[in-house]
């Protein structure tokens, strides 16, 4: 793809990282075969290709519409169009670069920023989110149905483990998850205690730093990130193995830091170590593998639907891990049928975008529900809250199935 970028943003570390991936671009179109909202609406616009478009007639000077702002806001960025892409556009960094360039350009309704800074100013904060998170699960009975969908049933989170060992890592806690579903990171803390390894939470670390940075507060997305590399470096200096991350989400954007604040001398060569060291939990257990065989005989004994994040089957195109480590233990795996496509969630997607998001979450419920399992489970948080506001059957992280089975085993 020929690309001619106007002078507000040539020679800028984003122009010409946008001018790089324009020009990988051949516009074969395999990537609307794979995309979500281009299926449903059926609209080039509304595919990758088309929005490939839309954000070069903006970088070479075009003004944006609000026309452009809606088929941008339409985008899931949920990558596969990457995955599919055989020739390597970086799609999720483009989108990143345009958004953030037309929503500079495009004023928004009242309604839309008052959404927007809602969520970006709530979420990220514990402090803000987990209160209100309470409220609602108090008042859950009495809320109208959109809002049950986002406040999931109050959940206990059993006894995180006291035992400590030479062996470390530390555990992203997030944003959000220790307020929705706490048993996530508790199970996960459990399982390695259990292997004979501690996990360790930084006190000041927090969101990950994707919710703002997503939403167009890039600046804020990375003051965020800046945090918890300094929470996590005392931690890293002294030897932790690991970062591990229990939601996909935060995942890829913690394996990008390098990449984000490559510009900033100061955080530059730490943010790249942090990246390094930045772990999915599908990635650490398979090394436990014959240990959990030896706890757990093979034999969970559960038929299960595995939906598999964008963040990491596309983000950070990890595939068939998760699979194989609940294979190892004795459950019953099923993929469904277009496991690659999007269940709708995509972070604040579901907020912002009701209509596609719910749309999504049902065909994605019904390829699930059709394997006949006994639940479903997933590896983000985003994705777990989604699919169960539609559903009945119980809908649970992965690591929660094998700390069950090693809790009934003691």
């Amino acid at each position: 793809m020929q690309t001619n970028l106007a002078d507000f943003i040539k020679h800028t570390r984003e122009g010409e990282e946008a001018d790089a991936i324009l020009r990988k671009c051949v516009h074969c179109g395999f990537c609307t075969a794979t995309c979500p909202t281009y299926q449903l609406l059926g609209d080039e616009l509304d595919g990758p290709r088309g929005r490939i478009y839309l954000i070069k007639q903006v970088l070479e000077g075009k003004p944006a519409t609000a026309r452009t702002q809606l088929h941008l806001d339409r985008c899931l960025t949920c990558r596969n169009c990457e995955t599919t892409c055989p020739s390597g556009v970086q799609y999720g960094r483009l989108v990143d670069i345009g958004r953030k360039i037309v929503e500079d350009q495009v004023p928004r309704p009242l309604s839309q920023r008052i959404a927007r800074t809602v969520l970006k100013e709530a979420l990220p904060r514990k402090w803000l989110f987990t209160p209100a998170m309470k409220a609602g699960q108090l008042m859950r009975p009495l809320l109208p149905k959109a809002l049950q969908n986002k406040v999931p049933e109050k959940q206990q989170s059993g006894v995180w483990p006291t035992r400590r060992h030479a062996r470390k890592m530390l555990l992203l806690d997030g944003c959000v998850q220790p307020a929705m579903a706490p048993n996530i990171n508790a199970a996960t803390a459990r399982v390695f205690d259990a292997l004979g390894v501690q996990l360790v939470v930084a006190a000041k670390a927090g969101c990950c730093g994707a919710i703002r940075y997503h939403l167009n507060d890039q600046d804020g997305g990375l003051a965020d990130m800046r945090r918890n590399i300094d929470a996590w470096w005392p931690q890293v200096e002294a030897g932790a193995e690991a970062i591990v991350m229990t939601a996909s989400g935060c995942g890829v954007t913690v394996k990008e830091y390098g990449h984000l604040l490559a510009h900033d001398a100061a955080y530059a060569a730490k943010a790249e170590r942090i990246s390094e060291l930045t772990r999915d939990l599908s990635e650490l257990l398979p090394s436990f593998e014959v240990e959990l065989q030896k706890k757990l005989n093979g034999k969970i004994g559960k038929r299960v639907a595995w939906h598999p994040p964008c963040t990491l089957q596309h983000g950070q195109q990890i595939k068939g891990r998760v699979e194989h480590v609940l294979r190892a233990v004795g459950v019953d795996v099923k993929l469904c049928a277009d496991s690659h496509l999007c269940c709708g969630s995509a972070g604040t997607y579901s907020v912002l975008q009701p209509e596609l998001s719910y749309q999504l979450r049902d065909n994605k419920l019904a390829s699930l529900q059709a394997t006949e399992p006994d639940m479903i489970v997933s590896a983000n948080i985003g994705c777990l809250t989604h699919l169960q506001s539609g559903t009945e059957m119980p809908v649970r992280h992965w690591i929660e199935l094998i700390d069950d089975a090693l809790s009934a085993r003691g």
